[in-house]
């Protein structure tokens, strides 16, 4: 006692201290300081017996545990404890140890006795991994929403296809002509159900191929739509719902062709050759954005999207040096979207040309960038 109160006064702020001296005395007498040092002592005792063991962990828990975006410290403790409560206490003591904030996704976790330190977990924090791949050029859609009238007035279909689904008969007030919103007559080759949409054409000459010289379809003039309304015997009802051009008796009919409005460029697994065959409205050259046949269709191959690119004929020239002449190599001009096909032609839309494209120029497999 007589030592303590010698450091006291000795203490180089002792002239602070000396009132307080006989007051940490008495606290000394009562026996408070010792219960305190105790205190700390069964706070020790308690963590060690908090520390989770095998005991702790829930059954048959996986292990390591994969931290996913979201999850909190009671989701990781409740995976591996029956109390998670428990090991929560464990680790907010010792986030010197292991700092939760310090977790990300894709972190690694399991249960080790000797981590008792850490509550009995320890974490393996990933590190960035680096993965080189070849670029890959990836194509956009391509918007054909403006070329949606061409398509629909304009078309190719066999010969034999004229006079498979039926034709117009007459109209309700023996009119001449027909427009949208009129109630016409018509004779089906096979019935149709009520609400069935047809579209109503009119032929106009064989397209031939420039190879061949055969007919690889026939041109058609799209005048409408109409829908059915009923049927009466083997005569159906229908009203035109759209009208391009004026509709008359004998016009023809077949299903209503649905045209995609947005299509996805493919690029041909397998070598294809063809010509341009047709340039919309009989132009005699085409340029970019502008509507062509060409005798490739999907027997060959060819599918909605398919990218085929144009070739020109290379020139025939003189030899100056060597004397004759040399035929120059084929250049690439220009470069197609097939938006129909059928099944041995199709129509295409010019998205690139460099060069006038002309019936007869060649048509090829597009390469992929």
């Amino acid at each position: 006692m007589k030592k303590l109160r010698a450091l006291i006064t000795s203490h180089p702020g002792s002239s602070l201290l000396a009132p307080i001296a006989p007051l940490v005395l008495a606290l000394l007498l009562c026996g408070f300081l010792p219960q305190v040092a105790l205190s700390a002592e069964q706070a020790t005792a308690t963590s060690t017996e908090a520390t989770p063991t095998s005991a702790d962990l829930r059954p048959d828990v996986e292990q390591p545990y994969i931290v996913k975006k979201g999850d909190t410290l009671w989701d990781i403790a409740n995976h591996f404890f029956k109390d998670p409560y428990k090991w929560l206490k464990i680790w907010e003591q010792n986030l010197y140890i292991t700092n939760p904030d310090l977790i990300y996704p894709g972190n690694k976790i399991w249960f080790t006795p000797k981590a008792a330190k850490s509550g009995g977990l320890s974490v393996e924090r990933t590190q960035p991994e680096i993965h080189v791949k070849p670029a890959e050029h990836i194509e956009d859609a391509v918007d054909t929403s403006m070329l949606i009238t061409a398509l629909q007035r304009q078309d190719f279909i066999r010969p034999e296809a004229i006079d498979s689904a039926g034709y117009v008969l007459d109209s309700a007030d023996e009119r001449i002509n027909y427009g949208a919103n009129d109630r016409i007559y018509m004779k089906l080759a096979t019935p149709a159900e009520e609400g069935t949409v047809f579209d109503i054409f009119r032929t106009a000459d064989p397209v031939l191929d420039p190879v061949t010289g055969k007919p690889a379809g026939m041109l058609v003039m799209h005048l409408g739509q109409v829908r059915i309304t009923g049927r009466s015997g083997d005569i159906s009802q229908g009203v035109v719902i759209r009208a391009f051009e004026e509709i008359s008796r004998g016009d023809r009919l077949k299903p209503a062709r649905s045209i995609n409005t947005r299509i996805q460029p493919d690029y041909p697994a397998m070598p294809l050759e063809g010509v341009i065959m047709y340039i919309r409205n009989n132009a005699a050259e085409a340029g970019q954005n502008q509507v062509v046949g060409i005798n490739l269709g999907e027997q060959d191959g060819v599918k909605t999207g398919s990218m085929l690119k144009v070739m020109k004929a290379g020139r025939t020239v003189k030899d100056k040096v060597v004397g004759g002449n040399a035929t120059l190599p084929e250049e690439t001009i220009g470069q197609l979207i097939v938006l129909v096909p059928q099944a041995h032609a199709s129509i295409a839309l010019v998205t690139r040309a460099t060069n006038p494209i002309n019936r007869g120029d060649a048509v090829r497999s597009a390469d992929r960038p």
